[in-house]
């Protein structure tokens, strides 16, 4: 096995066993040398079944394994939302028991505790089966209730956030810049564009009738503008606000009330407070539940590797699979090494299936994808894709 220097993506291949039981084995390590970092798959005796079984259940594996990577991507894109500005820990988080993704797969074992190999390849694809669908609901409720949450908090947080002519003044104003409990004069709020500060202050007070003269106060500056109070007679309210709007003052709709501002600030302390509450749980859920379709993923791929293998090469079962990391830039002459090596299988395998024509999996992969050995892609990198 060469230390070469790897480029992240991984090929799953299995050719025919040989002879001895090292033999398929050292010799694709003596052709690919240097070109790639090999390890051996070890995959175990499953039951074969019959060959229509085999021929039916490829193209159900083929959709599991796009299903299980799916679900993966879903759930690193979501686990990365929910760690914000941790987001650089993300690799961290996605290991499959204490191992990361790399050596769990360089270093496969069956799970059979999980995966019984008493029951058939086709019990065990709808064990997966289930696993990923279950997982998968999981997500989409737990996201949906930590999103609500976020989304409250959100909406609550951007009314603090931009101009004094739409954020939300609770923050900017005391009980004591307004004239309170009066049956006839109201304290209103005006945005004054802070080019217009001087005329503002000059004219206030003779934009309308009945507005009380001195009772302007600067509250804040903020960007562009300035906040005043003014107050006046309830009743000119409506004529002041249209005045003062020629004049491009805009009066803010907002009434002093202490009991709305408090449950205002308790409504988000009470969201803020239940976010940090679900979000531990959240992040071990994610991290346990990524290791739990991960492992599952991997487990497709070795049911896909073995049900391909039987149906290429016949029976009694007898392959050698290999995890196959090529190294950088040398992907194109890996593939020509592999394919002078093993040319001599194209057409001429001695199981059930020796034309591209004759497996509906094999002719999904596409003309142009099809090797003389058993070969599934797998890539790792499961970020921003």
């Amino acid at each position: 096995m060469s230390s070469a220097a790897t480029s992240g993506e991984y090929w799953l291949i299995s050719v025919p066993g040989e002879k001895g039981a090292n033999d398929a084995w050292d010799k694709l390590n003596r052709a690919t040398g240097n070109l790639s970092t090999n390890s051996k798959y070890l995959i175990p005796d499953l039951k074969v079944g019959t060959l229509d079984q085999l021929v039916g259940l490829s193209d159900d594996l083929s959709k599991l394994d796009t299903s299980a990577e799916g679900v993966i991507r879903k759930l690193v894109q979501y686990f990365t939302e929910v760690l914000e500005e941790d987001k650089s820990k993300i690799a961290e988080n996605l290991v499959i028991g204490n191992k990361d993704m790399k050596t769990y797969v360089t270093k496969f074992q069956w799970e059979g505790a999980k995966y019984p190999l008493k029951q058939s390849l086709k019990v065990l694809s709808e064990i997966i089966g289930k696993q990923i669908t279950q997982i998968d609901n999981d997500l989409k409720m737990k996201s949906l209730a930590y999103n609500n949450l976020k989304n409250a908090l959100a909406s609550m947080d951007r009314k603090t956030t931009g101009s004094l002519l739409t954020k939300d003044l609770a923050d900017l104003v005391k009980a004591e810049d307004f004239v309170l409990n009066s049956e006839y004069l109201q304290t209103i709020i005006v945005v004054v564009p802070k080019i217009l500060v001087k005329e503002w202050e000059t004219k206030y007070a003779t934009l309308s009738s009945m507005v009380v003269p001195g009772s302007s106060k600067l509250l804040t500056e903020e960007g562009d503008h300035a906040l005043y109070t003014v107050t006046l007679f309830k009743k000119v309210i409506d004529e002041f606000k249209n005045i003062a709007r020629e004049n491009k003052f805009i009066v803010r709709d907002f009434v002093y009330d202490e009991e709305t501002l408090k449950a205002g600030r308790t409504e988000r302390d009470k969201l803020m407070s239940e976010k940090q509450k679900q979000y531990a749980p959240l992040i071990r859920w994610l991290k346990i539940n990524f290791g739990e379709i991960f492992s599952a993923y991997i487990h497709i791929k070795a049911l896909r590797v073995f049900v391909e293998s039987v149906l290429r090469y016949g029976l009694p079962v007898n392959f050698q699979a290999a995890v196959i990391e090529p190294a950088k830039g040398q992907s194109k002459k890996l593939r020509q090494e592999l394919q002078k090596l093993y040319i001599h299988l194209d057409g001429s395998a001695a199981g059930p299936i020796d034309t591209l024509e004759d497996s509906p999996a094999l002719m999904s992969l596409g003309v142009n994808e099809y090797y003389p050995y058993v070969f599934f892609k797998l890539n790792i990198d499961f970020s921003n894709k």
